[in-house]
């Protein structure tokens, strides 16, 4: 089965948490903790400007020892962003993640950001359809139920 990743945002849900740009590093990562994310966009108005990441804290705030609450989110963002489109199928992504080594894909429909798929979501959707071909081969193999 090709699934499409519109079809897992359908399944999620499309919501997208961001910040922007001028929102302090604190507040993103309070964003993060509430919602217990490892990502959230940046946006400046309707467009995709960066993401900031747990890795984004471990890299660049932690060690410059950058002040939470005054520094930007614009100053450690991540910009050189791999972006997928909704109709990229699910392995197609995972190809992505694993080249790539990212771990949050934003998905876009041409300018505009329709979600975000995380390798959790992808991860979770193919065990999901593994566990329901199993499911369907044991039935198969199991024959009718005869029941007397």
């Amino acid at each position: 089965m090709q699934t499409q990743i519109k079809e897992i945002l359908a399944y999620k849900g499309d919501t997208v948490h961001r910040v922007s740009p001028s929102s302090t590093v604190a507040e993103a990562i309070q964003l993060m903790n509430d919602r217990k994310i490892g990502a959230t966009v940046v946006m400046d108005g309707d467009r995709l400007v960066g993401m900031f990441t747990e890795r984004d804290v471990l890299k660049r705030v932690v060690p410059m020892g950058k002040d939470t609450a005054r520094t930007p989110v614009s100053e450690v963002m991540s910009t050189d962003l791999v972006v997928i489109k909704p109709t990229l199928t699910v392995e197609e992504a995972m190809q992505v993640v694993t080249e790539k080594k990212r771990r949050h894909l934003p998905v876009m429909k041409g300018e505009r950001l329709v979600g975000l798929i995380s390798i959790g979501d992808l991860t979770r959707w193919l065990v999901r359809e593994h566990e329901n071909e199993i499911e369907t081969l044991l039935e198969y193999i199991s024959g009718p139920q005869l029941q007397g």
